[in-house]
């Protein structure tokens, strides 16, 4: 088969791409607008393969998007392509109106005629899958819930009601033309390649400075938490086996409270990296809590485990410290984000630099 990825140089999209390379014979096609946490480099060890294409294209662009769907003739698209970090959306939402509702309209669009166009046995074959964020939800309140395919929608930030918005928008377009559709809800990802403003790389890379590890209130949120590869891999049984028209739950049955997690990772650097004469833990700095900030999610996937035979084979004891040994390895990519010059490069059709 051949996907058409948006988002595709991000941290979950860069994910899927490398597995798919990695783990089939199929083709990727990598659409990315490249913004601040579009990273290239996540890339480079798949970007040789002859099966690997880059397209810098914003999913608003309309003109752009069906010279790609002519040119590439894809069979799935797996659309990933957001703005998601939350406290950029309370910031500043009109980026997240404009990429996550404008944007995925317009792909579905885009979509939706070049499947139309196709011959009745690819027409056929054809999937739209839209990643979706449990944040949708809202949040929980009794200790034992958790969030089903059938749990209504409260979203509490601009970011979450974006991506609401999207998610409704993708099942219109299913009822509406028939466009054989598919929706993910996934839990918080972490692992390799994360962009540091997000939680879990924003602490280990602090810690290692020693700067302030910043905790939004007395870090008492619960969050369940899903090892990225295990997320690419549901991903790609979603699209491969699961039904049109059905939205899938994917987590990892790690409820953790913030406070938890980043008091896991101080323990982590302890033994993996630690400085004489202090305590990571020390480090650990209590802020106002953010606006809105919802207070417990946690996934059923029960769904997609009898469905399509997905598990996740990461526990988090596991996950986050592959994810902290990545980080301690792969300190040259960290400084790259971190001053801004992964963005400077010239790269190639393929991703790779070329001056």
């Amino acid at each position: 088969m051949k996907y058409l990825i948006t988002g595709g140089a991000g941290f979950i999209g860069s994910a899927v791409v490398r597995f798919i390379i990695k783990n089939s014979d199929d083709q990727v096609i990598n659409l990315d607008k490249l913004t601040y946490a579009g990273n290239l480099e996540s890339l480079v060890e798949v970007a040789d393969s002859p099966r690997y294409a880059f397209e810098q294209v914003d999913i608003c662009d309309m003109a752009k998007l069906e010279r790609v769907f002519s040119m590439h003739q894809p069979d799935v698209v797996m659309h990933l392509a957001a703005e998601s970090h939350v406290d950029r959306s309370i910031d500043g939402p009109e980026a997240f109106i404009t990429t996550n509702i404008v944007g995925s309209y317009t792909l579905l669009e885009v979509a939706r005629r070049y499947w139309k166009g196709l011959p009745e046995a690819r027409r056929t074959a054809f999937r739209f899958l839209h990643v979706s964020t449990d944040e949708v939800y809202g949040d929980l309140e009794g200790a034992g819930e958790r969030f089903t395919e059938n749990t209504s929608y409260a979203p509490s930030s601009p970011y979450a009601a974006s991506k609401a918005s999207a998610d409704h928008l993708v099942r219109a377009w299913r009822r509406t033309y028939g466009l054989p559709t598919l929706i993910t809800n996934c839990s918080n990802n972490y692992g390799p390649y994360h962009f540091p403003e997000k939680m879990i790389p924003l602490m280990i890379l602090n810690a290692l400075e020693g700067k302030p590890l910043p905790v939004y209130g007395q870090g008492l949120q619960v969050r369940d938490w899903l090892y990225v590869e295990d997320h690419a891999r549901a991903l790609c049984a979603v699209v491969r086996q699961g039904r049109p028209g059905e939205t899938y739950n994917i987590g990892g049955y790690n409820e953790k409270q913030n406070i938890e997690v980043v008091q896991t990772l101080c323990d982590l650097l302890e033994e993996l990296a630690p400085i004489a004469g202090s305590h990571y833990r020390d480090l650990i700095t209590h802020v106002d809590d953010r606006p809105g900030h919802d207070q417990r999610y946690a996934i059923d996937a029960r769904k997609i485990h009898s469905e399509l035979d997905w598990a996740p084979r990461e526990s988090f004891e596991s996950g986050i410290r592959k994810t902290v040994e990545w980080y301690l390895a792969n300190r040259t990519w960290c400084s790259r984000v971190q001053d801004g010059s992964y963005q400077r490069q010239r790269l190639g059709t393929n991703g790779r630099e070329v001056a």
